[in-house]
């Protein structure tokens, strides 16, 4: 496992395990972000990356990303 942060672009993954404290889990949860979920990143910066999940793009911070833990599909 490694964190999606490192996850390199277009590739597609599956999230293993999403850590952190509650209210971090459940605002993953509300866009769609559980495990076993398959998930790409479609670009990224220094500090955010943008990742495909269903067919949507999603932002998020670079932060959030090193607490979602992801395998490859």
């Amino acid at each position: 496992m490694m964190p999606l942060s490192l996850a390199k672009i277009n590739e597609k993954h599956v999230i293993c395990k999403i850590n952190g404290k509650d209210e971090i889990f459940k605002h993953l949860k509300n866009m769609g972000i559980v495990v076993g979920n398959e998930v790409s990143i479609v670009a990224k910066n220094d500090s955010n990356l943008i990742i495909s999940i269903f067919d949507s793009r999603i932002g998020i911070d670079k932060m959030m990303a090193t607490k979602i833990l992801i395998r490859e599909a």
